[in-house]
């Protein structure tokens, strides 16, 4: 299905979802059903946006479809997306916030190539739909401080590509990683301050 027929029917069939509908519609994708993401996909997408909105809002003003082509982004690895054993609606968009990361990621790295005058990084989604943040390096300074991270401590690593990448809240993370929302916080709090570091030390 091309990104664009997906938003129309995506934009025309939201509607209340139920988690255990969601849940069903992930299982029989998680078990080969093709169909079952073409039916899953509406009923998720205002969730995906939102989370999309979120995170494109901390980039510079710019296109008003930001969202939208981060959504359809996702929509389209998720196509590609095989194997993978959903126990709830949570895992989804975990998966979801994992996704996002690599194409914020890919398409900074790509521009930093442009800039440096190297060949162009190939990216799949259409880069006009995107502004050019305005911390391309930032952003892929954090993702490698992110990967140090995550062989130390993978929950809080995790905790931050949830909630930076993901632009899930400290409740839903909470929900993601089945942990309390106190740990989370703590996670959170630590998760900064040795980002900052790393970072500060990497230049």
């Amino acid at each position: 299905m091309p990104s664009e027929d997906f938003v129309k029917i995506a934009q025309t069939s939201m509607g209340e979802a139920s988690a255990p509908q969601v849940t069903q519609l992930l299982q029989r994708w998680g078990a080969g059903d093709e169909d079952a993401l073409a039916k899953l996909m509406p009923l998720v997408y205002a969730e995906l946006r939102r989370i999309a909105h979120r995170r494109m809002s901390l980039e510079r003003p710019g296109a008003s479809l930001q969202p939208t082509a981060l959504v359809n982004e996702v929509y389209l690895r998720l196509v590609d997306t095989s194997g993978v054993s959903f126990r709830d609606r949570s895992q989804f968009f975990a998966l979801a916030a994992q996704m996002m990361r690599r194409i914020l990621v890919d398409a900074a790295r790509a521009r930093a190539t442009s800039k440096r005058g190297g060949a162009k990084a190939k990216v799949s989604f259409e880069e006009g739909l995107f502004p050019a943040p305005s911390k391309d390096r930032e952003i892929v300074a954090l993702n490698d401080a992110l990967d140090a991270l995550a062989k130390e401590d993978p929950r809080k690593a995790r905790a931050v590509e949830l909630r930076f990448f993901g632009g899930l809240s400290i409740e839903e993370t909470a929900e993601v990683l089945a942990v309390s929302v106190q740990t989370v916080r703590r996670d959170w709090n630590f998760a900064q301050a040795w980002l900052a570091r790393a970072m500060t030390t990497r230049g």
